[in-house]
């Protein structure tokens, strides 16, 4: 298996199944909100995309710059989702870094799959046997961030293979850190979690394995992906 890493969403990194990892939160809240119940997530770029689906058994969710959208009936923080409220059947998420990344990878590969740390080794089982993977990290706004790469690095790690050169540091950078927590807290990711008051977010995102499923992109088009 080639295993290819992206750091950055404008680095065209591809392969015919690409894992999308935005941890802190865009990720994790969309394998939180399906581990819940709902039957679909609609990811979109723009905060109108998202109110143009607005609708019965349809509820809102994103954020800008870590703070819900006025009107919308969720933010971007995978603990709303583990409540134990009655889920609606379909989530329209839109937030500034990771679901614009799930569209730009739904544009060039064929598989597309949603990673976090929730879901770690559900992830890594899914795609045993795939003779190609690009994991592709969205960071923030457009630059490198340490959480989505720490997590690169975990899969990257456990998949093996043949790794490519960003593969290769990702895995080491991920073996500089003790824990899941130490590996994602400490980048500028976390630090803007931290300044919206969000801080409880950050230890929610890093427990490891807690779901046992893999979302991917069912259905695309130029402005969203359905998530199942």
């Amino acid at each position: 298996m080639k295993v290819r890493v992206g750091f950055t969403p404008g680095e065209q990194v591809g392969a015919p199944v690409g894992i999308v990892i935005d941890v802190l939160r865009a990720t994790s809240t969309i394998c939180q909100a399906l581990a819940a119940g709902y039957e679909r997530v609609v990811c979109v770029g723009e905060i109108d995309d998202a109110r143009a689906l607005a609708g019965e058994g349809v509820a809102l969710a994103g954020e800008r710059n870590n703070v819900r959208i006025e009107g919308f009936d969720f933010g971007n923080s995978p603990r709303e989702f583990a409540n134990g409220a009655e889920p609606r059947s379909t989530l329209v998420l839109t937030t500034t870094n990771g679901t614009r990344l799930l569209l730009a990878a739904a544009a060039r590969c064929e598989t597309v799959l949603v990673a976090s740390l929730l879901n770690l080794d559900a992830v890594v089982a899914a795609v045993r046997g795939v003779s190609e993977v690009a994991v592709l990290c969205a960071g923030v706004e457009g630059a490198f961030a340490i959480d989505d790469a720490y997590v690169a690095g975990r899969i990257a790690a456990a998949l093996g293979g043949e790794p490519d050169d960003a593969a290769i540091a990702a895995i080491r950078l991920a073996g500089a850190f003790a824990t899941a927590e130490e590996g994602i807290g400490g980048g500028s990711s976390a630090a803007n979690i931290r300044r919206a008051s969000l801080d409880d977010d950050i230890p929610w995102c890093a427990r490891e394995s807690v779901l046992d499923l893999v979302p991917r992109v069912i259905e695309r088009t130029d402005s969203s992906v359905v998530i199942a």
